[in-house]
């Protein structure tokens, strides 16, 4: 089970970075309910399946294996129109790492911070470039960034 806080981003992040990475990612599905990503970081593939949140948006069930990029690259072209593309940004604040993607393309202008936490009410500190949160608003989903932009938004 992932269970996972999103956030919109509302100052520097950059800053508190201890590594940075490209992703480009598309979908096989996006169904509600389920989807089925091909993620290239880097120079890794990589496979997900992800289930139906529960009612909060805080939980779901995922599966992930990476794969060859190779096989990643020549999935990716069977996947829906929309790909994401983003930079990510690892910055701990306290026990935990924020996930801070910067997205480009379609979604220019979007940043969002992801936090996994072990369960549903642990607690965590807040960084002051922590915006509003977003959690179970299915806008701000990968797969639904591919077939509704940020850019379509205004």
């Amino acid at each position: 089970m992932e269970i996972e806080r999103k956030f919109l981003v509302t100052g520097d992040y950059k800053s508190h970075a201890v590594r940075s990475f490209r992703i480009v990612q598309g979908y096989l599905s996006s169904v509600t309910g389920r989807t089925v990503r091909i993620r290239i970081k880097g120079d890794k593939g990589y496979i997900t399946i992800k289930g139906k949140s529960n009612e909060s948006g805080l939980s779901r069930y995922e599966w992930e294996k990476e794969i060859p990029l190779n096989e990643a690259e020549e999935l990716f072209q069977l996947c829906e129109p929309g790909a994401i593309d983003k930079t990510r940004y690892e910055i701990p604040v306290g026990k935990h790492i924020f996930e801070v993607d910067e997205f480009y393309g379609d979604n220019k202008g979007l940043t969002i911070a992801e936090i996994e936490l072990e369960s549903e009410d642990e607690n965590y500190l807040k960084p002051e470039w922590l915006g509003s949160e977003v959690t179970g608003d299915r806008r701000y989903y990968n797969s639904s960034l591919t077939k509704n932009p940020f850019k379509d938004w205004k």
